[in-house]
């Protein structure tokens, strides 16, 4: 096979789409009628092919992976001693080997997705992510910050949205936040809803919606990689309230971000400061 890319950004995208790959391989050899069945392959597959393809190429640093037994405690360092070592670590791999594994187990849905973030403790950017990946496996493609995409296109309806059309936003399929109706309502938009968060930060990233909120809780693998991506692209990502996203932090969770056009960011966010009060 040969060694993998060394540059973070172009490594980040080699195994996002290896682990894509495997993934689609197992949904063609276990199929869908055990869905339970294949949700937890799933998961095992594409964990330990990152997993091990990071000890081997990136022996150095440190992981933090939805997969990881504990990882959901590792701020409670009696739960997970291993886990918490990350903190003190200067380069950090944040993972999410099958974001949306109800949508993987689906037959013909394609809104799933595989993440591989960097965070570094010298990073440049505000988050501390230097490179990211959000493999797309169902749609045959990979989003990285090695290239990352051109700035997104307006849609028709964003295009339009100061004149009275409607702005896309996408929200979860099965747990949308309560507010978000009112929201829409508020300003004018169309409510999309999607699976996963890398699928759904995906469709920010290539335009086919305006902006994606989310406030019902989630850890940091489930937007390291989009939102590296993301940014890389030049969108807005902030937490629902304006404040900066934070990784790598003792307490992993993460609960609430907004990605959006840039153009579109004050407005939401006003928007979000009248329907859930954050300021």
């Amino acid at each position: 096979m040969g060694s993998p890319p060394m540059i973070d950004g172009e490594f980040a995208r080699w195994l996002a789409a290896r682990a894509g790959q495997a993934l689609l391989e197992l949904r063609d050899e276990l199929g869908f009628t055990d869905q339970g069945a294949l949700k937890a392959a799933g998961d095992k597959v594409s964990h330990d092919l990152i997993r091990t393809e990071l000890a081997r190429w990136r022996p150095a640093d440190a992981v933090l992976s939805e997969e990881d037994e504990g990882s959901r405690l590792a701020w409670a360092a009696e739960v997970n001693t291993d886990a918490v070592s990350r903190l003190t670590a200067d380069r950090v791999w944040i993972i999410d080997p099958l974001d949306g594994t109800r949508e993987f187990s689906e037959e013909g849905r394609s809104d799933w997705a595989v993440h591989v973030a960097l965070w570094a403790r010298n990073g440049s950017t505000p988050h501390g992510l230097v490179a990211g990946a959000v493999a797309l496996p169902a749609q045959h493609r990979v989003l990285a910050t090695d290239h990352p995409p051109a700035y997104p296109p307006m849609t028709v309806e964003a295009a339009t949205a100061r004149g009275g059309r409607i702005i896309r936003l996408a929200v979860s399929r099965s747990r949308p936040p309560v507010f978000l109706t009112d929201l829409a309502g508020d300003i004018g938009a169309q409510l999309v809803p999607m699976g996963s968060a890398g699928a759904k930060i995906a469709a920010v990233v290539t335009g086919e919606v305006d902006a994606y909120i989310h406030a019902g809780g989630q850890y940091e693998w489930d937007s390291a990689a989009p939102v590296a991506v993301a940014t890389a692209t030049g969108l807005h990502a902030s937490r629902i309230d304006g404040s900066a996203l934070k990784y790598n932090e003792a307490d992993p969770r993460l609960p609430d971000l907004l990605v959006c056009r840039k153009d579109l960011a004050s407005r939401l966010l006003a928007a979000l400061q009248r329907h859930t009060g954050v300021a």
